[in-house]
């Protein structure tokens, strides 16, 4: 009896302790679309599928799909412009984001970013998609020509933002009209989410980002202010917003800087994820917000900024981490309840293709994570990091297993992808010098 307790004792210690082991992943280079030198990942759900955006060799962008590491170009003949980027897909298959479409866009405004990351000389309307079954469909706006979706649930629900007729004084070109955090219903309805409360007056702008299966979204309120070319965005986010599918608003307030708050994504059981501004409005930390409480998610050490991007339902957060100049970008994990990052290039058992991981995008329910990665010679490329179903440190992870083992600058494709990843203020930060 007592052999067989110790057996059972020694059983669970040692399964304490393969829990307690850190996580390492296996890296997959995801390729790039018809030999280009740019593919970023922006989701992937639980069965595997991944969205994303690519470049090929003519420096347009692509949004496309990863199925069994198979790349598909969605965006042909998409609504007939040359640029679009799909920002999420459901385990149904359906992809949502934005897309030129052919029409000039008649105030001058561009949506996309394409005049300024393509670059590209047209100036056509962006409007909010969803793909399915082979087909890029445009969404409904409130009346103006521009919008983007960001997420879609399984139900096929879609969050984002759209313009409105109303005219904002206090937007400077090219941005002329008001931008609303919007829902799309299955049945194709748009529904304006509300951006004000009794202690929140003037946010005339939002943008929603992410909604969970039960229908609650996340996202960002504030005002619309100079245009910045760096984040080549319009909005500077005062509030982080939560919504609830019974059309109630709640401020996830901030961690104590002026402006800068935006809420990034929303797991099902109401975990919320994004950045904040800190006092002095000279940084901004990932934050995990969670039965109205906001903590400080803070950055690897030496950086001075962090954002969370995504988080699944077992409360794992993926995020990036970098320097006060965006010159060194590291794509980071907060894994069991700890509030302070762990850079992903050190938890790496297998990488043949030589990446370094800049920023992570999303995981799955499986701990699957995606993002963007620098090859070693400054591409930029998606990748998958695989959990090594539990191979711990002792067991084959060493510094010589990485191909990359050092942090390394940022390139200038790099860059632009983060600007991109920036575009409608995604982060909700607000970039040096930016006001």
């Amino acid at each position: 009896m007592k052999t067989i307790m110790t057996s059972i004792a020694a059983s669970s210690l040692l399964a304490a302790l393969a829990t307690a082991q850190p996580t390492h992943y296996n890296i997959t280079d995801l390729g790039t679309l018809r030999n280009g030198t740019v593919t970023y990942a922006t989701g992937i759900t639980n069965n595997g599928l991944i969205s994303g955006h690519a470049s090929p060799p003519d420096g347009t962008i692509h949004p496309v799909l990863w199925q069994n590491g198979q790349i598909t170009d969605i965006g042909i003949p998409g609504l007939g412009g040359q640029n679009g980027i799909a920002w999420a897909v459901n385990e149904r298959g359906q992809a949502v984001g934005q897309a030129e479409t052919s029409l000039p866009e008649p105030n001058g405004e561009d949506p996309c970013g394409s005049k300024v990351l393509v670059p590209s000389p047209l100036g056509t309307t962006c409007v909010p998609f969803l793909w399915q079954n082979g087909v890029m469909t445009g969404l409904l706006t409130l009346g103006g020509n521009n919008g983007v979706a960001n997420h879609i649930n399984n139900r096929g629900e879609v969050a984002g933002s759209a313009e409105n007729t109303t005219p904002d004084t206090n937007c400077p070109a090219p941005q002329v009209f008001q931008f609303k955090p919007v829902v799309w219903k299955n049945n194709g309805k748009i529904q304006a989410l509300p951006t004000e409360l009794p202690t929140i007056t003037g946010d005339a702008d939002g943008l929603a980002f992410g909604i969970n299966e039960n229908g609650q979204v996340v996202g960002a309120s504030g005002s619309c202010t100079t245009f910045d070319p760096i984040g080549n965005t319009s909005l500077l986010p005062l509030h982080a917003l939560l919504w609830g599918k019974d059309g109630s608003v709640t401020d996830l307030k901030n961690l104590g800087g002026e402006f800068g708050h935006s809420a990034n994504a929303v797991n099902n059981l109401g975990q919320v994820v994004g950045s904040s501004d800190l006092p002095g409005d000279e940084e901004f930390h990932a934050f995990l917000w969670q039965n109205g409480v906001m903590t400080d998610l803070k950055t690897l050490p030496g950086d001075r900024h962090s954002v969370a991007l995504h988080i699944n339902d077992r409360g794992e957060v993926v995020g990036i981490s970098l320097d006060a100049t965006f010159t060194f970008l590291h794509a980071v994990l907060w894994q069991n309840g700890v509030s302070v990052p762990v850079d992903l290039n050190t938890r790496i058992l297998a990488n043949p293709a030589g990446l370094y991981l800049q920023l992570a995008e999303a995981i799955n329910s499986s701990g699957e994570i995606v993002g963007f990665a620098q090859t070693s010679t400054g591409d930029t490329h998606a990748f998958l990091a695989t959990p090594s179903n539990g191979a711990a440190a002792s067991e084959s992870f060493s510094p010589a297993s990485q191909a990359v083992a050092s942090p390394m600058v940022a390139s200038e494709n790099a860059r632009k992808v983060l600007q991109q990843r920036l575009r409608f203020d995604r982060f909700g930060a607000r970039l040096p010098g930016q006001r």
